[in-house]
């Protein structure tokens, strides 16, 4: 190994163990305030005699908010800085997420679930867009992967959790859907905190890497800057009108409908098929969101490995959607869990690969404003599958034909992701030096 390999992985081991743990955090929070209304359905529903149109409604216009205020908010991020505003998205989002507890009809239900989708843009992107300043394009796929495996994680942990806080109906008054959203809540005001104490902006602001590690990851990163301003220079609007970035917030969109129609509604799914309680659907729904993280990780390792992407974004979006039809015609409960874990497999592998193809060729502004709309228009997804699949089940009582209408959104964006143009970023960067 050469000095300057082993000073990389020295810089790179310290800079993900440094700021990794304390986002992987903050995302598993930000993730499970977002679906875990999937396991207060269980109950709520019911005690408020929601059906499950107004259930996916409620679940998707989160999404909406997100949607409006995303640009925005990425946008403030990059000039004020991501120690601030992250800190300011965690506490506010964490304020309305325990608010959660007051819903007592639709609108209330509708209002609040708007109102948090506002509250927590900018998060994702600007975390995003947070790892470009510190982490070089070849090793990014990987960091993204390790990064968004806290939507797995959520699942693991949440499951779990949410089914024994479902255990504690009636104590102080309160049915266990409210004791869920107080508790899971709460969390990310304090972290918000945290990350508004802990946090550093940019490399040469890091106290923690020695001055020789500073300069080396300073020079890195100037370097890749310095390569794509000089082979794709886009301004903020230029980006915006980007067909490639256009193309890429519709891939985006089918591998929401995928992962949010699973998030919000595998705790129903396992419920239908298994008649078990609410606390073991919990134990259960773990599984798939487990396998979903595995996935994630060795994909996103592989495409680093490899220099590829297209192809480890296609391919799992081809896994996803097959594990998706085989659980819409599986009546076997190991069967059909099988599958919805394959199905977690592909979809959840896609992510940290198509993450890396825009960073690969936008930078500054251009990023902030770019990965923010890939975000919000790809989120509508988030809107439009819980929605979808609630509309199905009020029509058929069955689950088979939301998952079905999910599974060819992930078809569709397996084929368009083969469209993207190959990107010879990552095969010119080779020639700087690792």
């Amino acid at each position: 190994m050469t000095s300057d390999e082993a000073l990389k992985r020295k810089v790179l081991n310290k800079v993900t163990r440094r700021l990794i743990p304390l986002l992987l955090v903050l995302y598993i929070i930000a993730y499970l305030d977002r679906v875990n209304v999937g396991f207060a359905a269980l109950q709520m529903n019911h005690d408020l005699g929601f059906s499950s149109t107004i259930y996916g409604f409620g679940s998707g216009i989160f999404f909406l908010g997100y949607f409006l205020f995303e640009i925005p908010s990425n946008l403030i991020l990059e000039r004020i800085g991501a120690r601030v505003w992250i800190a300011r998205i965690a506490i506010t989002w964490g304020v309305i997420a325990a608010g959660m507890m007051f819903v007592k009809s639709p609108f209330s239900f509708y209002l609040l679930r708007f109102v948090l989708g506002i509250a927590e843009a900018g998060f994702f992107p600007g975390i995003i867009l947070y790892l470009t300043y510190w982490f070089p394009t070849i090793q990014r796929a990987k960091t993204v992967a390790l990064f968004m495996t806290a939507t797995a994680i959520a699942g693991i942990v949440g499951g779990p959790l949410s089914g024994l806080l479902l255990t504690m109906h009636g104590i102080a008054g309160l049915a266990g859907w409210q004791w869920l959203f107080i508790v899971e809540g709460l969390p990310a005001i304090v972290m918000g905190f945290v990350a508004l104490s802990y946090l550093c902006e940019r490399p040469e602001q890091a106290e923690w890497l020695e001055v020789e590690e500073r300069l080396w990851l300073q020079e890195r990163l100037q370097l890749e800057s310095e390569h794509k301003q000089r082979h794709n220079s886009y301004t903020l609007l230029q980006a915006l009108v980007n067909p490639k970035v256009w193309l890429l917030s519709l891939i985006y969109f089918t591998l929401v409908i995928g992962l949010y129609g699973i998030s919000f509604w595998l705790p129903q799914i396992i419920k239908g098929f298994s008649g078990l309680s609410d606390l073991w659907v919990g134990f259960l729904s773990v599984i798939p969101y487990l396998v979903g993280g595995i996935g994630m990780v060795f994909v996103g390792s592989h495409s680093d490995q490899t220099r590829e992407r297209r192809a480890h974004v296609a391919i799992p979006a081809f896994i996803g959607a097959f594990g998706l039809v085989l659980s819409a015609y599986s009546h076997q409960p190991v069967t059909a869990l099988a599958s919805l874990s394959l199905a977690a497999l592909g979809i959840w592998g896609a992510l940290g690969p198509f993450w890396a193809l825009p960073t690969s060729f936008l930078s500054g502004t251009a990023a902030a404003g770019s990965l923010a709309l890939i975000n919000s228009v790809g989120n509508l997804g988030g809107f439009v599958a819980p929605y979808v699949i609630g509309l199905i089940k009020d029509a058929t009582n069955s689950f088979t034909g939301g998952l079905l209408v999910m599974a060819a959104g992930l078809l569709v964006g397996g084929i368009l992701t083969l469209v993207v143009h190959h990107d010879s970023f990552l095969e010119e960067l080779d020639t700087i030096r690792s």
